[in-house]
């Protein structure tokens, strides 16, 4: 994929091919799994809104359901942007409010902090998603970027899971160029990045850092695997380097399959490990 890049600039992409390889992908996974349709979930944030402008591109609008699943302290702005990228893109949506879902559980158990109230809600979401793909016989299109799954910045069953995913080899910078390039509503580009699991979140509040900073360090760290020693050369500081490579680190089991312990002589994930497509 080095070609997507440019020498001078390497988070700047060359977005024509970066679309017609997505558009491609999205294709070719939905007919692989004998599939014609996709479901997503759409926050009004400018990740779902770029896998929802792929899903729409590869497959046509009308084959692909966006649902808006807000909670009762999800912000409105959140599903007026929802709004204004269903209409740009075309795509089917419905809007499904899983605040009679969450409030029993969230009842009975006083003592949930934000994080632990927001992974509720983020697998209540794939619960709604999960049912429509199985109504619509399609398969559900992820939206979380390459810098949230190195930082292992989501919820595990909640919006990591996916069926495949088009952008998670996009740093999130990457992303809001792509939205630009997809002509997407400039309200969902310009909006400080939020999961809108409670009032006034946001993701560079809760990283303690900003994407511009991060997506660069990632890039040296993770693609050109630069040491620490070359990474502090290129002027950032020991401090940020460790806490980031910590992130990465502790948070692998989120970007693997679980892990299962050995007693057979073929055990699944282990060394019973074939291609996604093996046997086509």
């Amino acid at each position: 994929m080095e070609t997507l890049r440019s020498d001078k600039e390497p988070l700047k992409l060359d977005n024509d091919l970066v679309e017609k390889v997505l558009v491609k992908f999205i294709k070719e996974e939905i007919a692989s799994a004998g599939l014609s349709k996709a479901v997503l979930g759409l926050s009004g944030g400018v990740d779902s809104a770029v896998s929802c402008a792929l899903a729409a591109r590869a497959l046509g609008p009308e084959n692909v359901l966006a649902v808006v699943i807000p909670f009762k302290t999800s912000s409105p702005e959140s599903l007026t942007d929802a709004e204004k990228v269903i209409e740009k893109t075309g795509v089917r949506s419905e809007e499904v409010d899983i605040t009679p879902m969450a409030e029993p559980y969230l009842n009975d158990n006083d003592e949930l902090g934000k994080v632990r109230i927001g992974n509720v809600l983020a697998r209540l979401r794939m619960i709604v998603l999960y049912d429509r793909s199985a109504r619509e016989k399609a398969l559900v299109i992820g939206a979380s970027n390459k810098s949230e799954l190195m930082l292992g910045y989501g919820t595990l069953h909640g919006d990591l899971a996916s069926a495949i995913n088009p952008i998670g080899d996009l740093y999130k910078t990457q992303v809001w160029d792509l939205a630009r390039h997809l002509d997407l509503p400039e309200s969902v580009i310009m909006k400080k990045p939020t999961a809108d699991l409670w009032k006034g979140q946001t993701d560079e509040d809760e990283l303690g850092f900003s994407y511009q900073e991060v997506d660069k360090l990632l890039y040296h760290m993770i693609d050109e695997r630069r040491t620490d020693a070359e990474l502090c050369e290129l002027g950032f500081t020991k401090n940020f380097i460790h806490q980031v490579r910590e992130m990465v680190r502790k948070n692998h089991f989120k970007r693997r399959m679980p892990l299962i312990a050995k007693i057979s002589h073929r055990t699944l994930n282990v060394d019973f490990r074939y291609i996604r497509d093996w046997g086509t």
